[in-house]
């Protein structure tokens, strides 16, 4: 049996929405086929913008979307997307498969999705391979506004001769990416130097039209997993420069010259992938301490931008493409992450699973028409009750479970209350085959009525085309209450969320 403590009284932050978000690179099928099909495409579209996945990522409230990602951003120069689609400079994208990228899909499609969608845009910039002047002049391009019909700038002249006049919304900007690698290979102290150069000319451009609107949150490269020594560099030498730091750590089972299979896997392989996501926590911990000796009023976010779980491709797949597919055991991974996020929103202020779409732990895939939600889909709806509620207190006891070599918490839990007073409980249970009665105890609170919801199947299943809802939330009445104490009775390999009314 686990056990469970909750104080709904006493308030431990706010879960920014952003913990929620996503991300989106030019690689393989994710933006062209995945998100963007084009105007003329016979898939339903609103402005090239696939309609089906749109209303799927609207129903499960994507809160902000990072492009042009990952190893892209830092040899991708956003004038090479802008203007007449004809135009547009080609390209070949060395990083993800080696194929032409044509450049239909730039800041002016970015930014129509990110409307459709109705989310807030995260815009990385480039250090790798571009000038302070092009980043400079992208955001210009991007955010400066006037209350004249007349000339502007240079810059925002050229946006309305694209076809935009209103500036665009700019909420976040990542001042390159992965710097320490695929960014340019720098050291942590030649990196700090960088980012202080090139942020300074992310401006925040006066909008007449828009007076109150925010500066844009500026978000320096921050460390490769354990690095804690880039942290330490970092925040040494820029931390007054910089809104957040960002953290990237993916989920890989074995090593990164065979990390598995994404659907064949034993009982070990499977608590081996577990063991390897509860490394986050260590992560969360040791990074936050350093950020805490130089910040510690929290000013600074930690922003975990890229996360999820990294499989070999799909057999007969481009293996540059990155196309996986997703089981239960991804699921598990979302849901522990996600209560994990929650549970350090003091700090964490935003995190990107990688990828939307069609790209590893995504949580929609696409085939020509077709679309599929997987088991990550459902957690992030399930989750979403906790984007802008209060994080309360919350302590756990439970067993461990796992194979010898691999034992980890059976399970992970996080709670908030909503701006109507609702208490959310988010659960997953990492035993692959055993169910666990959880024991809920309120303090100082009692429970009038409980709603619940369940994402449970065997370790390795998963959705296709063929069979699009095999695995998906289903209504959870396995519970008791009476007074301040829940009994829960969580299913072998589950996500539950408890959504409870107090007295």
């Amino acid at each position: 049996m686990s056990k469970i403590f909750i104080n709904p009284n006493v308030k431990k932050g706010k879960i920014n929405k952003e913990i929620y978000g996503h991300f989106s690179e030019h690689l393989g099928r994710c933006i062209y086929e995945g998100l963007y099909v084009g105007e003329n495409s016979e898939i339903p579209n609103v402005n090239g913008m696939r309609k089906d996945v749109v209303d799927a990522l609207k129903e499960m409230k994507l809160p902000v979307r990072r492009w042009p990602r990952g190893c892209f951003p830092d040899e991708y120069h956003w004038r090479d997307g802008v203007g007449p689609k004809k135009k547009k400079k080609k390209m070949i994208n060395t990083h993800w498969g080696g194929v032409l990228e044509d450049n239909s899909f730039g800041t002016h499609e970015f930014m129509e999705l990110c409307d459709q969608l109705g989310c807030e845009t995260y815009i990385n910039g480039n250090v790798g391979s571009g000038t302070v002047r092009e980043m400079s002049e992208w955001v210009e391009y991007m955010t400066l506004d006037s209350d004249t019909d007349g000339p502007v700038s240079p810059m925002a002249d050229l946006r309305k001769a694209n076809g935009h006049d209103a500036a665009f919304p700019v909420n976040y900007f990542g001042v390159g990416n992965e710097n320490w690698g695929c960014g340019g290979n720098m050291t942590a102290e030649y990196y700090a130097n960088e980012y202080r150069r090139y942020q300074t000319y992310v401006r925040n451009y006066y909008n007449p039209k828009n007076p109150d609107k925010k500066n844009i949150y500026k978000i320096a490269c921050g460390a490769n997993a354990g690095d804690f020594e880039w942290t330490e560099t970092l925040m040494k030498m820029a931390a007054p420069y910089m809104d957040g730091l960002s953290l990237h750590y993916y989920t890989v089972t074995h090593d990164w010259s065979h990390k598995g299979s994404a659907t064949s896997f034993d009982l070990d392989e499977f608590y081996l992938t577990l063991s390897k996501c509860a490394y986050t926590e260590e992560l969360l911990n040791k990074h936050g301490n350093i950020m805490d000796k130089y910040d510690p009023d929290k000013r600074i976010g930690l922003i975990f931008d890229e996360w999820g779980t990294w499989h070999d491709v799909e057999p007969g797949t481009n293996p540059g493409f990155l196309y996986q597919q997703n089981t239960m055991r991804d699921a598990l991974v979302a849901g522990m992450s996600l209560n994990l996020f929650n549970s350090h929103c003091d700090r964490v202020k935003m995190a990107n699973i990688a990828q939307l779409v069609n790209v590893l732990q995504s949580v929609i895939l696409t085939e020509g028409d077709k679309m599929v939600l997987t088991p990550t889909y459902h957690v992030f709806k399930m989750f979403n009750v906790h984007q802008e509620a209060s994080l309360v207190e919350s302590v756990i006891n439970c067993n461990k479970v796992g194979t010898e070599k691999n034992l980890v918490n059976q399970v992970y839990e996080s709670a908030s209350v909503d701006e109507n007073g609702t208490l959310n409980i988010t659960l997953t249970n990492l035993s692959a085959t055993d169910s666990d009665e959880v024991e809920i105890s309120l303090v100082e609170a009692l429970v009038k009525d409980i709603k619940a919801e369940v994402l449970t199947d065997k370790m390795d299943a998963y959705n296709t085309f063929e069979n699009p809802c095999a695995v998906t939330t289903k209504e959870f009445n396995d519970f008791k209450f009476d007074g301040g104490k829940i009994v829960v009775k969580m299913p072998a390999c589950s996500i539950a969320a408890l959504h409870v009314t107090l007295k």
